[in-house]
């Protein structure tokens, strides 16, 4: 099974520092739909792992975050896409869970649900903590230079990150460099 994952705010979506609290809120941010639609027609499972300390702050509730997937999914249906799976950590820092991303809890249930050791598996995300989630269970880390990952245009990325990172202008470049890379193999 190919399979990719990816994060939500700041890599499919505009991110906000007061947090994406409505459907209203959620824009995708340009090519981001078109580059999971494509990801797709190349054979490739598209899940999202997501902290949605939101939840956990009382800025919105799970019928909202609901509605801004049924937004989500119903826009990528419109470009050819789809969204496999949906994980999500509603805990807030303090809560001290072991799915908030940097930590890996929310990957690991991705790799019971689809029954697949995600060593290879391509993560991506538009910070530090997203690409170490990834991998500290195997994954290949992605960055992607959108949301928060603007800070590190034209830039080094710091020996935080894990090694072998790479770096992507934003989620249409990312698949346009693992559809070419798979094509070629």
């Amino acid at each position: 099974m190919k399979l990719v994952i990816l994060d939500r705010d700041g890599t499919i979506n505009a991110d906000s520092d007061e947090f994406v609290k409505s459907p209203e809120e959620w824009q995708p941010l340009p090519g981001a739909l078109e580059a999971i639609a494509r990801l797709n027609h190349a054979g490739w499972h598209v899940a999202i792992a997501s902290n949605q300390s939101g939840l956990g702050r009382g800025l919105f509730d799970v019928a909202q975050l609901n509605a801004m997937h049924a937004k989500m999914h119903k826009l990528l249906a419109a470009h050819g896409g789809r969204i496999d799976a949906v994980f999500y950590c509603p805990h807030t820092p303090d809560d001290h869970c072991h799915c908030r991303k940097p930590l890996p809890g929310l990957f690991e249930q991705i790799g019971e649900r689809f029954g697949v050791e995600l060593k290879g598996t391509p993560a991506v995300g538009d910070s530090l903590r997203d690409v170490q989630a990834g991998a500290a269970v195997g994954c290949e880390p992605h960055l992607v230079l959108s949301g928060k990952g603007a800070e590190f245009r034209g830039r080094p990325l710091p020996d935080t990150f894990p090694p072998g990172t790479r770096v992507h202008e934003d989620l249409a470049a990312f698949a346009e460099h693992l559809i070419s890379r798979h094509a070629k193999a």
